[in-house]
């Protein structure tokens, strides 16, 4: 039949196009870069976290976190209590901290590197926490057992890792804790104070209880005097977060 090889060599023209490129034909789009880390967001996602998301907020220490992950060659480790952590201490704990020390108390459970969890098992201790100072303070004790179960402890709460909620393997890990921490330099036992002498100025009077009111406020305090790592971009978050806890 003569319309046979008509047939095919029409079939065979069809493949042909098919696989023949087109001119001017436009590459394939580049995948989307992925979305900035966000620290809050990561903890709605996960659930059970509000009170901390919440003294990131006022604090304002989740801008600064964010901020920072837009580089890559920095990274960090936060451990997030869980609302029951927060719950389970003691009524004022938190109350009674002034603004700088609740922002410390969050920089406390910061590391300023990465740490998946067969890292901790190499860490040198003590490992220094994002309030850490220039003399050794505000840092934490971390161990594992032959389990490989991480253990973290303050001098005075000693808890573990119960669940991985993020890691990238690069720039940030965030795990989930039962108890929150308590740095020893702020909740430890206090050194009884030493009551120097009264001088008595060159009329022979002791100084007056206002000058001496004076002087013991400009003697500084808190972790300004520490060196926190971050500047404390705080506002009004501490009227915020008392309201908001107890």
């Amino acid at each position: 039949m003569a319309t046979c090889p008509l047939l095919m060599v029409l079939t065979l023209a069809a493949l042909l196009a098919l696989t023949t490129p087109l001119d001017g034909a436009q590459p394939a789009a580049p995948d989307p870069a992925p979305a900035p880390l966000n620290i809050t967001a990561i903890l709605v996602n996960g659930t059970n976290y509000n009170t901390f998301s919440h003294l990131l907020r006022e604090t304002q220490v989740d801008i600064q976190i964010n901020d920072e992950l837009n580089d890559l060659a920095n990274a960090f480790t936060i451990f997030a209590p869980t609302d029951a952590a927060f719950k389970s201490l003691k009524s004022g704990t938190l109350n009674a901290l002034v603004q700088q020390d609740q922002v410390g108390l969050v920089l406390y459970h910061i590391l300023p590197r990465y740490y998946s969890l067969d890292m901790f098992e190499t860490a040198s201790n003590p490992v220094r926490t994002q309030a850490s100072g220039n003399h050794g303070s505000y840092t934490i004790n971390v161990t594992t057992d032959s389990n490989m179960q991480v253990n973290i402890s303050t001098g005075i709460v000693h808890t573990r890792i119960i669940k991985k909620i993020f890691d990238d393997s690069q720039q940030l890990a965030v795990y989930s804790l039962d108890k929150v921490l308590l740095p020893y330099d702020l909740f430890g036992p206090k050194p009884p104070a030493s009551v120097p002498p009264v001088a008595e100025n060159a009329s022979g009077k002791s100084p007056s209880r206002d000058s001496a009111a004076a002087e013991e406020g400009t003697s500084g305090g808190g972790l300004h005097g520490r060196g926190v790592g971050w500047s404390l971009l705080v506002g009004g978050g501490f009227v915020a977060i008392a309201g908001y806890l107890f």
